[in-house]
């Protein structure tokens, strides 16, 4: 163990393996900190977990001292501040085991989708990732998990086997899948981080080698043209097509290639598993819609796939916010480009960007989970970079002011991962249906009873 301070209240943590910090220790600050720097950190004491034990120690000696628990891994879901209470950092609890034999994949807490990729990929097999690599598979995967290949393949925890999980209540490590503790399983299958501590997942891998996939980048001013063209385009293209509009206000930095650095763009990125000549044949309207300025669009190794959207990969302050659609009607077109359009010269948000969902993400998984999105024909998502006071509340002005005007064509929902920071109780509830809100709330009854994890998208 690793502590500054030795105090009575932290004698039981003295079985940790990692290290125990508090406020003022060296590596203090470090460990708090995650990918999305846009939240204040400041628990009374951080657990750096080596492995399953060590959440089992740290839960049961929060159950022991009421203490609230909030659990981070690569920190890209940190949209909400930490005060006081303990933190559990399982970014050291990166081990990845891959069976190519059952095509299954065991990750620990802390893996990063990059290092799923990498331990399957040399087995011709691939992980339901999202669009960065960069983040955390676990978080990612209980929140539900929406792939790049969704409409082809459906929820990343469509595809989990099983858990191993600590449920707060007695800090005991038990396994989860369909036949032992089923509504654990449920629960933690979109639930989020509600009803426990997942140490680790056991989840299928997909027979993938290559992609089809990239962006095609119009200027700005083109993008009615490119976003009606691609509306009527999501209503005919097969599940095999998964894709995204969106309008990008660049940011002027070196990790972005030239043009694309410091502009205004109109993008439609595609993942395509099927045949690339094909993929190129259904793409051809989407091409003829408008000037297309950069064309990355190219067959790649599946490893490459972060070429697709080309997230941050280096930490930044984000809001992220979303909404459901129903529909993409030609209201809702206009509804659209009159908050962020090219008649929007100071719309401060970096990216706000329609998915096409439907396909697989439509029909209900194998084993029933609490996902509540599967009636959604689009999802609206925008990112935003958090600087100085007045942008920030510019930030939130824009991401009000055009959920607002998407409101009527939307499902009332949002999907937990992209939620942004979660407000009050109702706030976080419009993740689910009341039907699988209630359920959840039953099950937190049941499995953490002292409501220890009440930080986060909660119930």
């Amino acid at each position: 163990m690793t502590a500054t301070h030795h105090t009575p209240d932290l004698f039981a943590l003295s079985e940790i393996r990692g290290p125990v910090l508090r406020p003022g220790d060296d590596g203090y600050a470090e460990e708090v900190t995650g990918f999305n720097l846009a939240a204040l950190r400041t628990p009374d004491v951080v657990v750096g977990a080596t492995g399953a034990d060590d959440v089992v120690t740290a839960l049961r000696w929060a159950s022991a001292t009421g203490t609230p628990v909030a659990v981070q891994a690569t920190g890209h879901g940190a949209n909400f501040p930490i005060d006081h209470g303990l933190l559990i950092s399982t970014a050291r609890m990166t081990d990845v085991r891959v069976d190519p034999e059952r095509r299954t994949a065991t990750v620990a807490a802390g893996a990063k989708w990059r290092d799923v990729l990498d331990a399957s990929a040399p087995h011709g097999l691939a992980p339901l990732n999202g669009t960065s690599t960069d983040a955390g598979a676990v978080g990612y995967t209980v929140g539900g998990g929406l792939p790049m290949l969704g409409r082809t393949y459906g929820y990343a925890a469509d595809l989990v086997r099983s858990f191993q999980v600590v449920t707060p209540g007695e800090g005991t490590l038990c396994e989860t899948d369909p036949a032992h503790e089923p509504e654990l399983f449920w629960a933690l299958r979109g639930g989020k981080g509600n009803v426990g501590v997942v140490t680790s997942l056991v989840t299928e891998l997909l027979p993938l080698r290559t992609v089809f996939g990239g962006g095609l980048y119009c200027p700005g001013e083109h993008a009615e043209a490119l976003l009606k063209a691609w509306a009527e385009w999501t209503r005919t293209v097969p599940e095999e097509m998964c894709s995204a509009f969106g309008i990008l206000r660049l940011p002027p930095i070196p990790q972005l290639p030239e043009p694309l650095r410091g502009g205004f763009w109109a993008r439609v990125a595609i993942t395509w598993t099927g045949d690339p000549a094909e993929g190129e044949r259904l793409l051809a309207p989407i091409r003829a819609a408008a000037p297309v300025t950069v064309d990355l669009v190219e067959e790649m190794p599946y490893t490459a796939m972060d070429r697709i959207y080309m997230e941050p990969q280096d930490p930044l302050p984000a809001r992220e916010s979303c909404l459901l659609l129903r529909e993409l009607t030609p209201d809702a077109i206009r509804a659209f480009l009159d908050e962020v359009g090219p008649g929007v010269p100071d719309c401060p948000l970096l990216v706000a960007q329609l998915r096409h969902m439907g396909g697989a993400l439509s029909r209900p998984a194998r084993t029933e989970d609490a996902i509540c999105a599967r009636d959604a024909h689009h999802l609206l998502e925008t990112v935003a970079v958090l600087a100085a006071p007045p942008a920030a509340e510019a930030v939130e002005r824009a991401t009000a002011s055009l959920h607002t005007a998407m409101a009527p064509y939307g499902t009332g929902r949002t999907m937990v991962n992209i939620h942004g920071t979660p407000g009050d109780a109702t706030d976080r509830a419009r993740a689910w249906t009341p039907e699988v809100h209630d359920r959840l709330r039953r099950a937190k009854r049941t499995y953490d009873p002292l409501n220890l994890l009440r930080f986060g998208h909660t119930v």
